[in-house]
């Protein structure tokens, strides 16, 4: 008879995917939730105000009493870290989803992280990329590309200059974040750190050219509406999801962890179904099972195998 052999620790895996799929669902909701701000009463220079004001504020006694960690990191390695996931990155994000659809945005920017953090990690930080691995990142890539042909075609849409503009800094953006991961792994800094460190950085370098290009453009938005998206993007998506992120990383590996971000388009299919009543096509259905089976084997699922014995 032959023994069942379970690859990895189960339990610790499942604390990190835990992490990772509540990271992912924060991130498919952003999607949404900024697609409709950069649309309606903010533009691309307020959403990034807005993620970084609260939170740079709220994070300031944590950077106070920790410092900057450039032991750690050396300048080179903050300035990485802060623009990777910080103001740079949102305003290429926030920018993307101005110019494209939802769907081209999740697909390239939560959904191609993971093929540029196993690269880079691979490349600049030598970390192993199994066979499992490999392939899952190959499941997640063919999941991406069909969610965007999709995108290009049952939505009804052509490719524009503008439209490919926005896929293009949607790509940069997953890049920028893909760095994020490696130089937060390879100074094995704790989540909230990370978070201070990008939250402060961002609000004290970013704040001056707000205020230089903008004024107080914030002031004429309505209360409730600036309340709503400011606890949304500086509390739930800043530091929340980079938090529960850089769990994910720590306990999974920066391949690992960033692996998550490929459910994003996925899951925002899935919310589609209740909330506006769409229903993924087949196409997407097989793009879905793709990228969730690619998230598995990519951020180290525990494998079943068999034991000869």
């Amino acid at each position: 008879m032959g023994e069942l052999r379970v690859r990895g620790t189960s339990a610790r895996y499942l604390q990190g995917a835990a992490c990772g799929l509540a990271t992912a669902s924060i991130w498919a909701s952003w999607s949404a939730v900024t697609r409709f701000a950069v649309t309606t009463s903010f533009d691309p220079w307020d959403v990034v105000l807005l993620r970084f004001g609260l939170a740079g504020v709220l994070l300031f006694p944590v950077l106070a009493r920790r410092g900057l960690a450039r032991n750690r990191l050396g300048w080179f390695g903050l300035a990485a870290l802060v623009a990777g996931a910080g103001a740079p990155y949102a305003f290429a994000a926030a920018a993307a989803l101005r110019l494209a659809p939802v769907a081209d945005l999740s697909a390239l920017n939560p959904g191609c992280i993971p093929l540029f953090v196993a690269t880079i990690a691979f490349a600049v930080a030598g970390e192993r990329i199994s066979t499992a691995q490999k392939a899952g990142l190959a499941l997640m890539l063919v999941g991406a590309v069909l969610l965007v042909v999709w995108s290009a075609t049952g939505l009804g849409e052509s490719w524009s200059a503008w439209r490919a503009l926005g896929a293009a800094l949607a790509a940069l953006a997953a890049f920028m974040w893909a760095v994020f991961t490696v130089v937060m792994r390879r100074a094995e800094l704790d989540p909230l750190h990370a978070a201070a460190l990008v939250s402060v950085g961002s609000l004290v370098s970013y704040l001056p050219l707000y205020l230089t290009w903008r004024g107080a453009a914030l002031a004429q938005v309505p209360p409730a509406e600036l309340a709503t998206q400011a606890l949304f993007q500086g509390v739930l998506v800043t530091i929340v999801s980079l938090l529960l992120y850089g769990r994910a990383v720590a306990i999974l590996g920066a391949s690992g962890g960033g692996a998550f971000g490929a459910l994003v388009p996925a899951l925002a299919a899935l919310i589609a179904i209740p909330l506006l009543g769409e229903w993924p096509g087949a196409t997407e259905w097989l793009a879905i099972v793709l990228i969730c089976a690619g998230v598995y084997l990519a951020s180290g699922g525990p494998l079943a195998l068999r034991k000869m014995g």
